[in-house]
C-alpha cells in the first residue's frame, strides 16, 4: 500500500479505521494473488468491519470500537437514511452494500463451500477482491485529501497492481520468478510501478546482469509490439501490456 495512500485516507477519516483497513486489503489481496482463496475471503470481512466503521463514521461522526459487536444492518439503514445533500450516493447507498456483499461471502458462503461439487472459492475470491479495490479506490475519491489528478493515480495504482511476484527491498523491487526471459521481467517490473512508469537507467539496475547488454533492444521491441510507451528514457507500460501480464500470470511466484 503505498504511504501517500495512507496519508490521504487519515486525511479525512480516524487513523486505527485508516490503518486497520489496510492490513486487511494488503492481506487479502496478496492471498489471493498466492491463491489463498478461502483466506482472502476472510480477510475480506476484515476489510469490512473496517470499512462499515468508516461509513458509520462519516455519517454519525461516531464509530463501533474495533473489537466490539458491529450492527452491519444498522449501519446500512442509517447511510440509507441520509439526505441526498448531506451525502453522495456512494456512502449512502453504494459502499454499504457492496461491503454486504463481501460479508456476506465470508460469513456464510464458505461453509456451503464443502458440500458444493464445484468449488466456488475461486469465484467468490474474485468478487471479494474486486470488490475491495473498489471500495478502497472510492474511499480515497471521497477524502479529498490530495489533488484530482492524484486521486486517480493513486486509485488507477490501487485497483490493479497489488501483487507479491515482486517484493521490494528499499527501492530495489526484486523479481521472485527466475524463470523469466528478459521482455517479461520488463513487462513485470512496468506493471509493479504504475503509471508513473520507470526511467532507463533505473530499469537497467533492476535487471540481472546477463539481461542489461540487449535491454535497449527489448525496451524497443515491446515498444513496437505496443505492450510498452517510450518516450523521453521514461517507460510505461499500456493496457496491452497489462493484459498480458496479467493472462500470462507473470507475477505469480513459482
Amino acid at each position: 500500500m503505498s504511504e501517500n495512500a495512507r496519508a490521504v485516507l487519515i486525511s479525512a477519516f480516524p487513523t486505527h479505521l485508516v490503518d486497520e483497513l489496510i492490513a486487511s486489503y494488503q492481506e487479502a489481496k496478496s492471498n489471493f494473488h498466492r491463491g489463498g482463496h478461502r483466506l482472502s475471503a476472510v480477510e475480506g470481512g476484515r476489510f469490512c468491519e473496517a470499512a462499515f466503521r468508516i461509513v458509520e463514521h462519516i455519517v454519525t461522526d461516531i464509530h463501533t470500537p474495533l473489537g466490539d459487536n458491529l450492527d452491519t444492518e444498522k449501519v446500512i439503514s442509517k447511510a440509507a437514511a441520509q439526505p441526498k445533500s448531506q451525502h453522495p450516493k456512494s456512502v449512502r447507498i453504494y459502499i454499504p452494500r457492496a461491503l454486504r456483499i463481501v460479508y456476506d461471502i465470508r460469513n456464510s458462503r464458505n461453509a456451503a463451500h464443502l458440500a458444493d461439487e464445484i468449488d466456488a472459492n475461486l469465484q467468490d475470491a474474485t468478487l471479494v477482491a474486486s470488490v475491495l479495490d473498489w471500495v478502497l479506490a472510492e474511499l480515497i475519491r471521497l477524502s479529498k485529501g490530495t489533488t484530482p489528478e492524484e486521486a486517480q493515480k493513486l486509485i488507477e495504482d490501487l485497483v490493479t497492481r497489488r501483487v507479491p511476484g515482486i517484493q521490494d527491498f528499499g527501492n530495489f523491487p526484486k523479481v521472485l520468478r527466475t524463470d523469466l526471459r528478459a521482455s517479461d521481467r520488463v513487462l513485470a517490473l512496468l506493471y509493479r510501478r504504475g503509471t508513473q512508469g520507470v526511467r532507463y537507467p533505473e530499469l537497467l539496475q533492476w535487471m540481472p546482469n546477463s539481461m542489461r547488454p540487449n535491454l535497449r533492444r527489448t525496451v524497443r521491441m515491446l515498444d513496437e509490439k505496443a505492450l510498452v510507451h517510450l518516450a523521453d528514457e521514461t517507460i510505461q507500460i499500456t493496457f496491452t501490456g497489462q493484459h498480458v501480464v496479467e493472462s500470462k500470470r507473470l507475477l505469480e511466484p513459482i
